[in-house]
């Protein structure tokens, strides 16, 4: 089986758990750090989780503190803070294929508008996280409880995207990393839900 490439642009406490799960449960995760590459490079990654602890060797990790040496990937999922997704327009150009698409694991309204206009609507898809994980350390993220993940098409007027074949790939990439996704008919409705 043929699968995505993801690139995970903030490995913080919530990019750092879900990619971790990605990369353990078989996807080729690239993990963009701003400070941990060079620790993560040298001693993987580990996460302490209450659904079982599990680590990522460093010959398994792919971290990078350079957009630029990253690989293209299908799938960029950007869990920074909000207040620095000005990065983005520069880092998701460099990191994405031609057709490949961003998931905005962010909290806010209308985060995916600036990332829409660089890209197009029909690339980004908005994700809400129900997590309780934190970074407590260099490559080292707690995960405390919960974990699901709603995931929709992000649309420019507000109306319901539905489930779209980029919702439903990514949906099934996190559900076979053992993440409970809900998938989405109406990402702007789950939002202010």
């Amino acid at each position: 089986m043929n699968h995505q490439r993801y690139a995970i642009i903030g490995t913080g406490a919530v990019g750092g758990y879900y990619g971790a799960r990605l990369a353990h449960a078989g996807r080729e995760v690239n993990f963009l750090m701003r400070s941990d590459a060079a620790h993560v490079r040298e001693h993987g990654l580990r996460v302490e989780s209450v659904e079982g602890d599990f680590s990522i060797g460093p010959n398994d990790v792919r971290a990078c503190d350079d957009a630029g040496a990253m690989p293209r990937c299908d799938v960029a999922v950007v869990a920074l803070k909000t207040t620095s997704n000005g990065v983005l327009g520069d880092i998701l150009p460099r990191v994405l294929t031609d057709a490949g698409v961003v998931v905005m694991l962010q909290n806010g309204l209308d985060i995916e508008r600036p990332v829409a206009e660089l890209l197009g609507a029909e690339r980004v898809l908005g994700a809400l996280a129900f997590v309780c994980a934190n970074k407590v350390g260099p490559g080292h993220i707690k995960h405390l409880d919960y974990g699901m993940v709603k995931l929709g098409q992000y649309t420019a007027d507000g109306s319901a995207g539905g489930v779209t074949e980029a919702v439903s790939r990514v949906g099934g990439d996190f559900e076979a990393a053992g993440i409970r996704v809900e998938l989405s008919e109406d990402l702007t409705l789950a939002r202010w839900q």
